[in-house]
């Protein structure tokens, strides 16, 4: 979702007069979020079909073929010049229904999903976030990078630190594991916080489920331990948390490929061990190139304080896998993607 909003805000900007409607999927998370930026939102049935049981496999068939139906009414009354596909479900029937409109698809992880593959075949243009993706592709990529948010940008680590509270005394660690949190990573953070905190200040994004736990263990500190430790569910002002931040203990998830080079930010990556293992190779390109670490999930508590005492007590190692980081930022990924988009759509036009 965030990297089509951020091709959306370059397109915007680049065609003044774009009309969007953005698909979704029916009961999706997307939508209030969508509906909230002021875009278009239809919603259509949709299910995968790959990796499901025998029993729901009937089911998931007829909600294709509703969702194919409802996407063949949705392009006849909105008659696009170009369909953009970021993946989901969703996708699937809108390639089908849409099949003689120009389409690109992005890939956000080095390793596309089934969904993702077979969408390929739907497509005119594939834009790729590595070059690492062509092997999975019998078509030529479009090596674009991590389209990103144009609000991250914005913040440098001065305003960072003001709007976070960050005294610049010590070292910043940020610890997060995506919008909805990551408990194991949480659960290790707290089993050695007090031993961090006297190395580092922290800012901890937790996520909702866990938040009342890490509060709690926040309420037991020593006062001059809490004062280094900015724990919260949320943050909305992502960017602030990663220009502020020195180190990072993260998933491995698409956005580490584009939101931590533009940062220049170190990081010791946890890939989610239950996600195929699309995070695992995104770690793996981040590693081989020498601006991160892998840390196993299963081996979190017990090597996380280790781990991160060994990276900042070696300033040198650290440096470089800033400048290994830094090195494969693409800062200009959604305006690459928004004039492939236009460039198909002046193909139907022409």
């Amino acid at each position: 979702m965030y990297p089509a909003l951020a091709v959306l805000t370059a397109l915007t900007s680049r065609v003044l007069d774009v009309d969007t409607l953005w698909v979704g999927g029916e009961g999706g998370m997307e939508e209030a979020l969508v509906k909230r930026r002021g875009i278009a939102f239809r919603s259509i049935p949709s299910a995968g079909l790959h990796g499901v049981g025998i029993a729901a496999l009937p089911r998931n068939i007829t909600k294709l073929a509703h969702g194919v139906f409802a996407a063949r009414r949705i392009l006849n009354e909105f008659n696009p010049d170009v369909l953009f596909f970021t993946g989901g479900y969703v996708a699937a029937p809108m390639a089908l229904a849409g099949w003689s409109v120009p389409t690109l698809l992005y890939v956000p992880d080095i390793e596309p999903g089934m969904a993702l593959k077979s969408l390929a075949g739907f497509s005119d243009a594939i834009a790729v976030t590595t070059e690492q993706s062509q092997k999975f592709f019998n078509k030529k990529v479009v090596e674009t990078g991590y389209p990103l948010r144009p609000d991250l940008a914005v913040w440098d680590r001065e305003t960072a630190n003001r709007h976070l509270g960050i005294t610049g005394n010590l070292p910043v660690l940020l610890v997060f594991g995506g919008s909805k949190g990551a408990h194991s990573i949480n659960l290790a953070l707290l089993d050695c916080l007090r031993a961090l905190l006297e190395k580092f200040e922290i800012i901890h994004l937790s996520g909702e489920m866990d938040w009342d736990y890490v509060r709690h263990h926040r309420e037991q500190l020593p006062m001059e331990l809490a004062a280094r430790y900015h724990a919260m569910p949320y943050l909305h002002e992502m960017g602030a948390a990663l220009a502020a931040a020195d180190l990072v203990v993260s998933r491995a998830g698409a956005s580490t490929l584009g939101e931590f080079p533009l940062f220049g930010l170190p990081a010791i990556l946890v890939p989610y061990p239950y996600a195929w293992r699309y995070q695992k190779v995104n770690a793996d390109y981040l590693t081989n190139r020498g601006a991160a670490v892998i840390l196993e999930d299963r081996l979190l508590k017990e090597e996380l304080l280790n781990t991160l005492t060994v990276l900042i007590e070696n300033p040198n190692k650290l440096q470089a896998m800033r400048a290994a980081m830094f090195e494969l930022s693409h800062p200009r990924a959604a305006e690459k993607i928004a004039g492939v988009l236009t460039g198909l759509a002046g193909e139907k036009n022409s």
